[in-house]
């Protein structure tokens, strides 16, 4: 199914004291880019998410925000730094006897300097953190490439109905163009007979120059190879892998043929179609940069 690179999605869910919320959002971009944003302490989460989203997610400019709170209190183990509360003590006792001060001995003077109190909390246990949060990744992967694939049958829809109008100016084009080539040799017949009167005509020599003017201008193989290339989009757009790059390059190869035509052309019907074809090509190659 053809996906679109613009997507988002978001989960959360509260799992053995975790609240943990994933949002994802992308961008169209030629290549994966990963950029995150993860609640602090959480680091070691980083290169998971971005190998486990790389799985469901080929290109574009992705970016995963992880929030984690985690409501269960740990129990930590508190040290005092002796020499550094002795050394207060010292200092308070030492400025209270230069001014004949009141030495308090309550221990709530120290408690005022947090710096000396160390705070040790059990490690994280990093594994069993991380299968909380990829359950909630992929929720928020699964509502994030629903949305993508929503989008994605929006741009194919638009992509193939362009390519039927295309369709339409290559048919005109192949109808016209024999056309062309009676028309240039009748007016040829009237242009000699102007010049020479009621003498005799060289019809041999008006055949060879209707046939030179009929090669010159014939555009049977570019319109055959504009058919394959359509033809070829429409499987493309009908696969299940990613396309994006394949889908670029053969819009590349329709606008050269259709650049081909135009060049041959001599005639404003057939000039006119070429330019509905440009046309159409530049916003199937609009619509293509956001197709994965």
């Amino acid at each position: 199914m053809i996906k679109s690179m613009t997507g988002y999605g978001r989960a959360v869910r509260i799992n053995e004291g975790l609240t943990v919320t994933v949002e994802i959002k992308s961008v169209n971009h030629r290549f994966f880019e990963f950029g995150s944003k993860i609640s602090r302490g959480y680091s070691f989460l980083e290169d998971k998410l971005k190998a486990y989203l790389q799985q469901y997610i080929s290109r574009g400019k992705v970016d995963c925000f992880v929030q984690i709170e985690n409501e269960e209190t740990q129990d930590g183990v508190v040290s005092i730094n002796e020499s550094l509360a002795a050394g207060y003590y010292n200092a308070l006792k030492s400025l209270a006897e230069k001014y004949s001060l009141k030495m308090s001995d309550s221990v709530d003077i120290l408690a005022l300097h947090n710096d000396i109190f160390n705070v040790k909390k059990p490690p994280a246990d990093e594994e069993k953190i991380w299968l909380n949060v990829k359950e909630v990744c992929n929720e928020a992967i699964h509502n994030f490439i629903e949305m993508r694939e929503k989008e994605g049958e929006k741009l194919k829809s638009d992509v193939l109905s362009r390519a039927d109008a295309i369709l339409k100016s290559v048919e005109f084009i192949e109808q016209r163009s024999p056309e062309t080539v009676k028309e240039y040799n009748e007016k040829l017949k009237v242009r000699i007979k102007e010049l020479i009167g009621d003498a005799a005509v060289d019809e041999e020599r008006l055949l060879n120059e209707a046939a030179v003017f009929a090669d010159k201008i014939a555009v049977a193989e570019e319109t055959v190879r504009l058919r394959s290339h359509i033809d070829q989009l429409r499987l493309f757009l009908e696969t299940e892998e990613p396309v994006g790059r394949k889908l670029d390059f053969l819009v590349q190869e329709i606008n050269r043929e259709a650049n081909t035509v135009g060049s041959k052309a001599s005639d404003i019907d057939i000039a006119k179609q070429v330019i509905n074809i440009k046309s159409e090509v530049e916003k199937i190659r609009e619509q293509i940069q956001n197709i994965e």
